[in-house]
């Protein structure tokens, strides 16, 4: 089983979309049993396969240890895609119950995860380094970083990328890829931005870049992927060449 973090340093990198849409992908066309989790009290992900936050259980009752994983996790649209919703208790989850005097809570994720039978794990994280990212990227085996082409993003990536690799020094986990959404390949200031890239994770930019798409925001409020809303969109087109790209990696 390969458990991913889908991780970035800022809101607005197409984050939640990249996660929702190459699991989507790996289940709809790839026939992989994923199980996508929102690891992000504002619970974009959840909203975006047509859940209600507030009419579900998130992780966080399973991490104080009052429910099982398997009590959390519902059916999407999708065929072999399963969810486990976030709600606003994730927010400061690691200060209440249990958690607040487990010097440990942090790998509690990993314990939790382990025991599933998927073939992926996808672990949405809120665009910040806390401990809610540092959870995820524990119980991973992998990370995906998430960018834009514009100044405040890539400027995080150094960052994000000493924290990467903090975790990685003491729990095996590898960064598989980083994609560049909003992404217009006449952008004048692209080969910078790519260098900069290159400089916080060496070899790791996808070749497959996502493109602008309005449609990706028309799929969110229906509640369904892409491929469900409008699969000849170009962003369809992108995720779909993006998931490929990260099973080759993965090989």
């Amino acid at each position: 089983m390969k458990t991913i973090a889908i991780c970035s340093f800022k809101g607005g990198t197409a984050k939640t979309s990249s996660a929702l849409h190459i699991a989507a992908a790996l289940s709809k066309f790839h026939r992989k049993k994923t199980l996508l989790i929102d690891f992000d009290a504002q619970a974009n992900l959840t909203a975006g396969l047509g859940f209600d936050p507030d009419e579900h259980d998130s992780l966080a009752s399973v991490l104080q240890g009052e429910k099982e994983i398997q009590d959390v996790i519902v059916q999407t649209p999708i065929k072999g895609l399963d969810l486990i919703p976030a709600d606003t208790w994730l927010e400061r989850v690691e200060v209440t119950g249990s958690l607040a005097s487990d010097r440990y809570s942090h790998e509690r994720l990993r314990t939790i995860v382990k025991p599933l039978k998927y073939d992926f794990v996808f672990i949405d994280t809120p665009p910040s380094l806390c401990w809610l990212t540092e959870s995820a990227l524990i119980a991973a085996t992998h990370a995906v970083v998430c960018a834009t082409p514009e100044f405040y993003s890539v400027k995080g990536l150094e960052r994000l990328s000493q924290f990467i690799n903090s975790i990685a020094e003491r729990h095996p986990m590898e960064v598989l890829g980083v994609i560049l959404s909003f992404w217009n390949s006449r952008g004048k200031n692209n080969d910078a931005f790519l260098s900069v890239v290159e400089e916080a994770f060496p070899n790791k930019a996808l070749k497959t870049k996502v493109r602008k798409d309005i449609k990706v925001s028309e799929a969110a409020i229906y509640g369904k992927p892409l491929y469900l809303t409008s699969p000849t969109a170009r962003a369809a087109h992108d995720f779909r060449k993006i998931t490929k790209e990260l099973l080759g990696r993965l090989k």
